[in-house]
């Protein structure tokens, strides 16, 4: 496959959207943000169900809004956030998109769902961007209407394979969603495993809203020492292994499962573990002992700087002055975060309008043509002209295919690698045969 072209660089995003969750009774709308230069965004999320859940997104959302507001809004023109939750459901997941058409968004930004096929149809018949969704869903990756801010499940599994090669695992057994989504995540590590002799991987399906994960469990870490031990210590493509690995990626279920898992494993020799940001993030290792967490040394692998980078200082003093003690907002939260960056890159957009009217169509438009968005080093500059899509039939509208290596330390989850970990060519590539 030929790399992609890179083209000049400019500009930012925008937000979110969906069927209402109410701020303070009603409709889920930002009070103070009425009047003719009001600028109406979406952020929709699923809260309060069985399985991944996401508030943090359009809590996130909403104390941004408060934020620009009270500095006289963007440009002049003040952020009405509407919110919706899609309950991890698909007919939820179409009736926020039809509210999204209703109060004539001008965007959808900073969102999760799975059911891209839901919703995205939905948009592209009114025209409606989709900024800076989760990545979960494949039609965020492949509508004309999309505009990612990171490279999504795609980047941050392929990622994972590498940095599990990287660390030496004799074998990986993959404990993932029992879903449409998650079909396509053993193809997407085996990849990022390929050449290093830790691959296939072991696929365990698993349901994305069981209460404890035993059986999986034992599947995972049973085939983990049979096929690992065996190869432990030998060499492998000149990288000498350092026994198997097992690693989760069961969004909101994972710390169920490792607590199945550290249950299991008790009687067992050592499996070092692995998981990506969202799946594994610092209110988990937290919750789970910090430094006596089981999770103590296991890999991550997320799209951002680690949380106690200084990049994120904007983000954490806007959350501190304005969410209001929301412990929704979470500055760890891999979702958090990647609506603080789809947020910047609308502010930004809005800015380089001047005195155009807002609307769908413009918003488009100047992502379509106006070059790259700054994000303040939290992603590389973000460009979503046609020459910088990705050279992958699956995944076209990538354009960040940086990911970033951490690991649990002391407690911490820190950073293991200076600066982004390119997979382009991984996800370009795919498994070798």
């Amino acid at each position: 496959m030929t790399a992609r072209r890179r083209r000049p660089a400019l500009f930012a995003t925008v937000a979110s959207a969906g069927a209402c969750v109410m701020l303070l009774g009603g409709c889920g709308v930002v009070p103070g943000t009425g009047g003719d230069e009001t600028v109406t965004v979406m952020t929709w999320a699923p809260q309060g169900t069985k399985a991944t859940n996401m508030p943090g997104m359009p809590a996130m959302a909403q104390a941004y809004a408060r934020w620009v507001n009270s500095r006289g809004g963007i440009n002049g023109h003040r952020l009405r956030v509407l919110t919706c939750n899609d309950h991890n459901d698909t007919v939820r997941a179409a009736r926020c998109a039809s509210r999204a058409l209703k109060e004539r968004v001008v965007a959808v930004v900073g969102s999760y769902s799975q059911y891209g096929r839901a919703y995205m149809s939905a948009l592209e018949r009114a025209g409606i961007p989709y900024i800076g969704g989760y990545g979960v869903a494949d039609q965020e990756f492949s509508s004309p209407l999309s505009y990612p801010v990171n490279g999504g499940l795609p980047a941050l599994v392929a990622g994972n394979g590498r940095q599990l090669a990287a660390g030496g695992c004799s074998h990986v057994s993959l404990v993932r969603p029992d879903t449409s989504v998650g079909d396509q995540l053993p193809r997407l590590i085996n990849a990022g495993l390929a050449h290093s002799g830790a691959g296939p991987v072991t696929d365990v399906r698993a349901p994305e809203d069981a209460f404890a994960y035993a059986r999986h469990a034992r599947r995972a870490l049973n085939s983990a020492n049979a096929q690992g031990t065996a190869a432990f210590g030998t060499s492998v493509e000149g990288r000498r292994t350092n026994g198997p690995c097992v690693t989760a990626v069961l969004g909101g279920r994972t710390d169920t499962f490792f607590d199945s898992f550290r249950r299991v494993q008790k009687d067992s020799p050592p499996v070092r573990t692995a998981s990506v940001l969202g799946s594994l993030q610092q209110s988990l290792v937290d919750r789970s002992g910090g430094q006596a967490s089981p999770l103590e040394g296991a890999y991550a692998t997320g799209w951002y700087p680690a949380a106690d980078d200084k990049r994120w200082k904007p983000m954490k003093k806007v959350i501190g002055e304005h969410a209001f003690g929301d412990n929704r907002v979470d500055a760890t939260d891999p979702g958090v975060q990647t609506t603080w960056i789809a947020y910047t890159v609308l502010r930004r957009l809005i800015e380089s309008l001047g005195d155009e009217e807002i609307t769908a169509k413009s918003v488009r438009h100047t992502l379509d043509t106006r070059g790259s968005v700054d994000t303040g080093g939290l992603t590389p500059k973000l460009n979503w002209t046609y020459g910088n899509m990705l050279a992958a039939r699956d995944f076209p509208r990538i354009v960040n295919t940086k990911v970033t290596y951490q690991r649990v330390r002391e407690g911490r989850l820190t950073t293991v690698h200076d600066g982004f970990v390119d997979v382009q060519k991984t996800l370009e590539n795919g498994p070798s045969s």
